[in-house]
């Protein structure tokens, strides 16, 4: 009983310090870009993965199908998929479906886990969505050549809820910004004009 407890608090403490370790490398980010590297380069070795990726949910596609591109990588291949639809593959059904998907049995003939020596077939896949007020903001994918603890899989459905806060204050921010360039672009406009016009009075009198 006293190795069980031990155990537990063990595991809580280690949940706890790296959750709020990713927060603070987080906070006050302001490129999704960075986020995705900086995320996929501490996330994977935390868990024991040796493949990652983050998709971004984009939203330059009002007229098609909704899309996933891809953010970061780590460890992928020049193959890997750029662009993913909502609803296609695993990444694309858990950015429609909001749960996380988690292979236990890969099958042979899977994506490798590929060193300079050789490569391996991954013992456990996860694919897990990044959700903020119920929206899909992103979805990240692991792949570990041993199977995920359950701590580990316990860490990484709590830290999608603090990267889905993070990446919507940046893309808050990229709006925001956005709309101030656009405001002061038709500012200079509206003054060239005024001035245009100014000086079109002026020849006329």
């Amino acid at each position: 009983n006293l190795r069980a407890t031990t155990d537990r608090n063990r595991e809580q403490d280690w949940l706890k310090t790296n959750l709020a370790k990713f927060v603070r490398m987080l906070q006050g980010q302001r490129d999704l870009v960075t986020v995705g590297k900086l995320l996929m380069s501490e996330l994977a070795p935390l868990v024991n993965a040796q493949q990652g990726a983050i998709y971004q949910m984009v939203s330059d596609t009002v007229d098609t199908v909704p899309q996933l591109s891809l953010l970061a990588g780590y460890a992928i291949g020049d193959d890997q998929a750029k662009r993913i639809d909502v609803g296609q593959g695993l990444v694309g059904q858990c950015a429609l479906e909001k749960q996380p998907v988690l292979l236990t049995k890969v099958p042979a003939g899977y994506t490798r886990v590929q060193s300079s020596l050789g490569g391996a077939r991954p013992k456990n896949i996860v694919v897990l969505p990044v959700l903020y007020e119920g929206q899909t903001k992103a979805v990240i994918e692991l792949s570990s050549l041993e199977p995920f603890a359950p701590t580990h899989f316990t860490f990484l459905e709590q830290l999608t809820q603090s990267i889905g806060i993070v990446l919507n204050t940046i893309e808050a921010t990229m709006r925001t910004e956005d709309l101030l360039k656009q405001s002061q672009q038709l500012t200079l406009e509206l003054q060239t004009r005024q001035t245009e016009l100014q000086r079109t009075n002026q020849e006329l009198a």
